[in-house]
């Protein structure tokens, strides 16, 4: 956001705080849930995409009709007989082909991977993207394609992984998988909703009006979209993979997660930041091995 245009977008919130917080809560709400456009893509961006175009092509194609549009659904299936079913999820301004490491190295192992396309991205419909939409894509992705070994987000995504898994929103019962793998995802949605409202220097009235926006669409209050908070209820295996100097989403947001239970495992990429932890051959073999070992256990047993 150019840094004239953050200026007068904070102005006219400080000044509908004073006359109408409720409507400004709602005008919030919708520039967050806002997506990019595709015209708005960056020359590296373009280039990435056009790089995994063979990756691509070596995908079934699904696209899955959602309450109000449809989403895009990529299976890349193992050679040979598979050995169960992982779901994918990339983050915000992402899609399949940016987790294309991680998508191949469940695949070399022998498992189905399902890659979701989120409402507004990649090869999905929309302008607008909010955890219910996000929740309802995962929940029909597991209508098609699960049971699920493993659901596998990537920042966002490992929110939409954990609170699909949890069944936070109203109307959508909890996603089953064995296990959860999450990469540089944040812990705490109502962190997030409130850097968010710092960045555009909105006051206390409209900051509760956006939560009410948030209870509106989901069905659940703000406070309950905590990721430690609901890994401590499911107790589901978990691995929660994190950079330390990621600047996007805070090292300490995986400390929490970690903080869980015995149940969730913290492996620390040193140096990856955000987005090239997803290209790392070490968090890739560590993400994998994580269903790997898990899956030879249940044999010996």
């Amino acid at each position: 956001m150019a840094s004239i245009g953050l200026k007068v977008i904070r102005r006219l919130f400080g000044a509908a705080e004073l006359v109408s917080p409720r409507l400004a809560g709602r005008a919030a709400f919708e520039l967050f849930r806002r997506t990019p456009s595709q015209r708005s893509l960056s020359a590296g961006e373009r280039r990435a995409i056009g790089n995994a175009s063979g990756f691509m092509a070596e995908a079934r194609h699904h696209r899955i009709k959602t309450q109000r549009g449809c989403v895009a659904m990529h299976e890349f299936r193992p050679e040979g007989p598979g050995n169960g079913t992982v779901l994918v999820i990339h983050g915000w301004r992402s899609r399949t082909e940016y987790m294309q490491a991680l998508i191949e190295g469940y695949r070399d192992a022998g498992l189905r991977v399902i890659s979701l396309d989120l409402p507004g991205h990649g090869g999905s419909l929309g302008r607008a993207l909010d955890m219910a939409k996000a929740v309802e894509a995962a929940t029909l992705a597991g209508q098609w394609f699960g049971p699920f070994e493993a659901i596998v987000g990537h920042s966002f995504g490992g929110a939409v992984a954990v609170n699909a898994a949890a069944g936070t929103v109203k109307g959508f019962e909890p996603l089953p998988a064995k296990r959860l793998v999450l990469v540089a995802a944040p812990d705490s949605m109502p962190k997030l909703f409130d850097d968010f409202g710092r960045y555009l220097n909105l006051g206390p009235k409209t900051q509760r009006a956006i939560s009410g926006q948030v209870q509106r669409v989901t069905g659940t209050p703000i406070g309950q979209f905590v990721g430690s908070r609901l890994l401590m209820r499911l107790a589901t295996p978990t691995l929660v993979i994190h950079a330390p100097d990621d600047r996007e989403v805070s090292a300490n947001e995986a400390r929490a997660m970690a903080g869980a239970g015995g149940h969730v495992r913290l492996f620390w990429a040193d140096g990856l930041g955000h987005r090239r932890i997803l290209s790392s051959a070490k968090v890739v073999a560590e993400a994998v091995g994580f269903l790997t070992t898990a899956r030879e256990l249940d044999t010996v047993h």
